[in-house]
């Protein structure tokens, strides 16, 4: 669906992406992580053909994005800081859309009026940044996008609303197929969505797996042992931490390779511990140099 293929991006003399290349298929929701300044938003942009990248090719249903007015007609691109026209309520913002997309569905907006509880009369300027937020989905989601590129979509939202929202493109992409690429910094709103990861550090890709494969090769445990004797050598260890006389630990490997090792050292404490995505951005994070301190927790 969506393929970005050896991508460079610079604004004058600074270089802010440089040979990055992605695939998202039809129908998944893809997690775009990344440092602060890692250039995720730049790229985003370009997906939308908002901005043109300096070279390489950004398609999507294998047509290029820029300057196409079909593909652009399919796809929403929900920014970090929503934009409404001046003076407009929610209802003439939605006029706009239903005249620029052709999948308008006008009975979606009708049903989705009941889930949002927003005055579509009132001005846009004059809701909170938390009701905007609101406002842009319930609009954005009555298009019916094929391609829903999202950053930092659930900024300003509240739990309950931030549950129904993620319920709705859920809905969306099982029952047709939309896409999905969403950036955030809230990695447990990320973690509960996205079936792929890709984590985007200094302007390249340090790495993209299917989140079931990531944390099938990555695990925490803690581990203890009757004397001081060192950790096993044949441990893939990616981060490792002591807490009196019991050791946590970060490990790649596969489970029962790790357990199998471990058991052959007989250690008096031995348990696998929840993994989140959270902890897997952080030590993907430090192994590219970027500074981390206490992460498990």
């Amino acid at each position: 669906m969506i393929r970005v293929n050896n991508i460079d991006k610079q604004f004058e003399k600074e270089q802010i992406l440089r040979d990055v290349t992605f695939h998202v298929h039809k129908g998944s929701i893809y997690g775009l992580l990344g440092s602060n300044g890692a250039g995720k938003t730049t790229l985003m942009r370009m997906i939308a053909g908002i901005l043109k990248q300096s070279n390489g090719t950004i398609r999507v249903e294998d047509q290029n994005v820029f300057e196409n007015k079909d593909i652009k007609g399919r796809m929403i691109f929900l920014p970090d800081n929503p934009y409404f026209f001046a003076q407009y309520s929610t209802r003439q913002m939605a006029n706009f859309y239903r005249d620029m997309y052709p999948n308008w569905d006008e009975e979606r907006y009708q049903k989705l009026k009941q889930v949002f509880d927003l005055d579509e009369n009132k001005k846009l300027s004059r809701f909170s940044k938390g009701m905007q937020r609101q406002a842009s989905f319930w609009i954005s989601l009555s298009a019916m996008p094929d391609v829903f590129v999202l950053d930092e979509p659930f900024d300003g939202l509240d739990a309950v609303m931030r549950k129904k929202i993620k319920h709705l493109i859920i809905q969306d992409v099982a029952e047709r197929e939309m896409t999905v690429l969403i950036s955030s910094h809230n990695l447990r709103e990320v973690e509960d969505l996205c079936d792929h990861i890709g984590i985007l550090h200094k302007g390249e890709v340090l790495m993209e797996k299917e989140l079931d494969d990531l944390k099938a090769d990555v695990h925490k445990v803690q581990v203890a042992f009757t004397d001081e004797q060192p950790l096993p050598a044949e441990l893939d260890i990616v981060y490792q931490e002591k807490r009196g006389s019991v050791h946590l630990l970060i490990v790649r490997g596969k489970e029962a390779d790790i357990s199998a090792i471990m058991k052959q050292h007989n250690p008096v404490v031995y348990d696998r511990l929840a993994l989140t995505l959270e902890e897997i951005f952080i030590y993907e994070m430090g192994g590219a140099g970027y500074a981390i301190e206490n992460i498990l927790v």
